[in-house]
C-alpha cells in the first residue's frame, strides 16, 4: 500500500530507542512497535524530530527504518527531511523499497517567503520521485511560517503531497481555511493529521482534522479521542482529554519534552532507557518526581496511567 488522502485516525511519531551509551537499542525497537501495535494506532512515522534523526547517520537510519517496517503491518511514514536533496533522495528511495507507505519532508528554517517555501517543496517533491509525501508544519521549531495560502499552492501544484503534518499554533483557524479551500474546489482533498503533542486535538478533529500524527506517550487516549469525536460523543472526549492535559502540557515543554516522553515510555515497559543521543538535555530528579505524580494524579481517572 502507498500512502493517500484518505489516511485517518492515530500516526503514532516513534521515538528511537537507545542504550545509555548511544547505541540503537534494537530489543527496545521491536517491543516499542509491538506495544504500539496494540495500542490501536493505525500507523507509524519514524526518523522524525520527536525520533532524533539528525543524531543519526545515513546507515543507521535506513537500518532502523528498515528494522521498523519488517516487524509490523501498520502503515509506517519515514522522515527524510535533510539539509541536502541527495540524502532524502536516497533514504526516500531505500525507505519506499523497504515498504514505507511514504515520506515526511519539512521545510529548512532559512526559507521566508511564500516563493521560497513553494520551490523549496516543489525541489524536495522531485528529490523524492513517486513517493507519497506529507508536509510537515511545524513553525514553532523550524521555525518558517507557511500560509494556508501557500499550503494550498504546494499542494495543487505537487501530485505526491497527500498528507499536511499539522503543528501550527494557533493553528485551529488554518484547519478550517484548508478545508474550505477543499470544499469550494479551490484545493484537491488531502489528509490532515496535526501534531503538538496532541495539545489540541480535541477541537483540531471537530475543525475537520483527520486524526492526530504526534508522539504522546500515551497513545491509546489518541486513539480513543479521535474515535469518540468522530462518533460524535463531544463530552466524553473532552472528558477524556481533560484528564491527560496536565500530563500533555508538561510533556511538550521546550527542549525537555522528549526527555519526558522517553521517561514515560520507560516508566510503561515499553523501552528499556529513556537515553537520548547527546547533546541532549538531562531530566532532573525533581522533573522525574514530577512526573511520577502527574502519572499517579492520571491514573485516578484513566487506570492506564497505574504503572
Amino acid at each position: 500500500m502507498t500512502l493517500d488522502h484518505t489516511a485517518a485516525g492515530v500516526y503514532a511519531i516513534a521515538v528511537t530507542p537507545f542504550t545509555p551509551d548511544g547505541a540503537i537499542d534494537e530489543a527496545s525497537v521491536d517491543r516499542m512497535v509491538d506495544w504500539y501495535e496494540q495500542t490501536g494506532v493505525d500507523g507509524l512515522t519514524i526518523l522524525g524530530i520527536l525520533g532524533e534523526a539528525p543524531k543519526l547517520d545515513a546507515a543507521e537510519a535506513l537500518a532502523f527504518a528498515a528494522r521498523v517496517i519488517k516487524r509490523t503491518k501498520l502503515p509506517i511514514i519515514v522522515g527524510v527531511s535533510a539539509p541536502g536533496f541527495a540524502a532524502m533522495s536516497s533514504l526516500a528511495k531505500a525507505s519506499m523499497d523497504a515498504g514505507a507507505v511514504g515520506v515526511m519532508i519539512g521545510p529548512q528554517p532559512s526559507l521566508r517567503t511564500d516563493d521560497q517555501i513553494a520551490t523549496y517543496f516543489a525541489q524536495a517533491a522531485e528529490a523524492v520521485g513517486d513517493a507519497p509525501w506529507v508536509l510537515q508544519d511545524y513553525p514553532l521549531t523550524l521555525t518558517v511560517q507557511i500560509a494556508p495560502g501557500v499550503i494550498r499552492r504546494i499542494v495543487q501544484d505537487n501530485p505526491g503531497c497527500v498528507m499536511l503534518k499539522h503543528e501550527d499554533w494557533p493553528g485551529l483557524e488554518k484547519i478550517t481555511a484548508l478545508r474550505r479551500f477543499q470544499a469550494e474546489g479551490s484545493m484537491r482533498p488531502i489528509s490532515i493529521l496535526c501534531g503538538n503533542g496532541g495539545l489540541f486535538l480535541d477541537f483540531e478533529v471537530e475543525r475537520g482534522a483527520d486524526g492526530a500524527m504526534t508522539g504522546y506517550a500515551f497513545p491509546e487516549m489518541l486513539v480513543d479521542l479521535v474515535r469518540l469525536t468522530k462518533a460524535g460523543r463531544r463530552d466524553a472526549a473532552h472528558d477524556l482529554f481533560d484528564a491527560h492535559v496536565p500530563l500533555l502540557r508538561y510533556e511538550h515543554q521546550q527542549r525537555v519534552g522528549l526527555a519526558v516522553r522517553k521517561y514515560i515510555l520507560q516508566r510503561r515497559g515499553v523501552i528499556a532507557s529513556d537515553a537520548m543521543r547527546k547533546p541532549a538535555p538531562v531530566l532532573s530528579a525533581a522533573a522525574k518526581a514530577e512526573v511520577d505524580y502527574l502519572l499517579a494524579r492520571l491514573a485516578r481517572r484513566d487506570a492506564r496511567a497505574a504503572l
